[in-house]
């Protein structure tokens, strides 16, 4: 009689666990869409058969197991970081890239081009009113290019500020969010497939916008190291990093008003820019300190436009001025055709403009000797191809200037655009790889769920033979 209620026992006790390992295939195929959700699996273990010990065997629970494969789960991380860091500066250079017209059919080089023809057509007919006239109004072309262009880098800079701080505060958000979820796993009493891909999740979110490595401490939460160096998330605690401004230690002498580089501070204020290099917030800082400062200037340089559009003004004011209006008696000299704010280095684009010159004071005459009437127009009219170092930026003529400036942000934007579509293809790829490996297969969970169910008739079965020869046994017993 023992030995039925003994296996009774063991039958019932596994039909408890055949039905918590249902209840699991049954969690699985529900989550099959969750975001950051891991199949799961109850795991099932033999218990010992001996009948002289009184060991009648049957099944017991092992508990959850997890089919998560972390360094699945680390690539795929990877690979989205990869990928918001291309997509985010092909986006942003794709913008800045419109600026630059490597065709030289508008703006700067257009406007470049223009002024060269008409200062040669006026060094043909020096006195004409009409070529004068023209040469003011191509002038005044240039002129507005630069500001053109200038005003669309400004607000090119003044966008990506914007991005940037809108990315540090989702940062916060999502490290505010898995600091919640620390705290709900540390409280939990048994693994919870919900909460472990709640915080997966995050962590694949995080990784769009940021690099940073992760720790795995023992009683289950996530250690999060922003660059792999600053604390951003340790058990619940979570630790605010917010955008600032670079301010030199040494300002330089020459009045610098383009905005400062962007900068990352920790919660301590501790300046963590260099350690953030991955992610959205990488890509934006790369072009926010890199290309736009090197074009715009920034509190450490006057920057590339700025360069281009000073020492064109003062090569074209250095000619006109050494000129004459007229030959006398006595001889007029020149005046400057451009003017910008000397006290700021990186304000010549933005404030290049005209001087209040008419057409009938622009100097022709170049006063030798010999003295030539059209000489300044033929000088200036020369500065598009010159070889002289004085007529050239950085060993290169105005427009060819121009175009390097343009090249580099054109390849930048092609090489950004390029590694975007090869991350996408790659962030695929790693998904795939984790789905084929942690993710659910409704194939694979019907099966099992099959494998479960015969197990569990199995178990009522014998449960059944049970209580029949239980109730026969019992009518054996003599009564009365």
């Amino acid at each position: 009689m023992s030995n039925l209620f003994s296996s009774l026992h063991t039958a019932s006790n596994a039909l408890r666990v055949f039905e918590k390992s249902i209840d699991t295939i049954q969690n699985n195929v529900s989550n099959v869409s969750t975001p950051g959700f891991a199949a799961q699996r109850l795991d099932l273990q033999a218990l010992p058969f001996q009948l002289e010990n009184n060991l009648a065997g049957g099944v017991t629970e092992g508990g959850l197991v997890s089919s998560r494969n972390q360094f699945a789960e680390r690539e795929v991380r990877r690979q989205v970081e990869s990928l918001g860091n291309s997509s985010q500066q092909a986006q942003s250079l794709a913008g800045i890239a419109a600026l630059f017209d490597v065709t030289g059919t508008t703006g700067i080089p257009a406007a470049l081009s223009r002024f060269f023809q008409s200062v040669s057509s006026w060094g043909v007919a020096p006195n004409s009113t009409t070529a004068r006239q023209a040469v003011l109004g191509s002038a005044r072309d240039v002129a507005a290019s630069f500001r053109q262009t200038a005003a669309g880098l400004a607000e090119a800079s003044a966008a990506t500020d914007t991005q940037i701080a809108g990315n540090v505060a989702r940062i916060n958000t999502i490290a505010a969010t898995l600091a919640s979820l620390n705290s709900e796993r540390a409280r939990s009493q048994s693994p919870d497939p919900g909460l472990d891909a709640e915080i997966h999740n995050n962590l694949e979110q995080l990784s769009e916008l940021v690099d940073f490595s992760v720790l795995y401490p023992a009683d289950g939460t996530v250690t999060v190291l922003l660059g792999g160096q600053s604390p951003l998330v340790i058990g619940d605690h979570h630790f605010e990093i917010r955008a600032g401004s670079f301010q030199p230690a040494n300002p330089p002498p020459v009045n610098l008003s383009a905005p400062p580089q962007a900068q990352l501070l920790d919660s301590d204020g501790k300046d963590i820019t260099a350690e953030v290099t991955g992610g959205r917030l990488g890509g934006l800082l790369s072009v926010r300190n890199g290309l736009l400062a090197s074009l715009l200037g920034d509190s450490q340089q006057a920057g590339g436009l700025n360069a281009l559009a000073k020492q064109f003004a003062d090569r074209v004011n250095e000619l006109l001025t050494q000129g004459h209006i007229t030959d006398g008696p006595p001889p007029q000299n020149g005046e400057p055709l451009f003017s910008y704010s000397p006290s700021d280095a990186t304000a010549a684009a933005s404030t290049l403009d005209l001087t209040n010159i008419t057409a009938d004071r622009l100097a022709a005459i170049e006063p030798g000797p010999p003295e030539v009437g059209n000489g300044v127009a033929l000088q200036l009219a020369g500065l598009a191809n010159s070889i002289d170092p004085a007529d050239q930026v950085d060993g290169l003529t105005y427009v060819a200037y121009f175009g390097s400036l343009a090249g580099r942000v054109g390849n930048l934007s092609s090489h950004s655009q390029d590694r975007s579509d090869q991350q996408g293809q790659a962030v695929a790829q790693a998904r795939n790889l984790r789905q084929q490996v942690s993710g659910v297969s409704l194939n694979a969970e019907a099966a099992r769920l099959v494998e479960i169910q015969r197990s569990y008739q199995a178990a009522a079965q014998l449960i059944s033979i049970i209580s029949s020869l239980t109730e026969t046994v019992i009518n054996m017993l003599p009564r009365g």
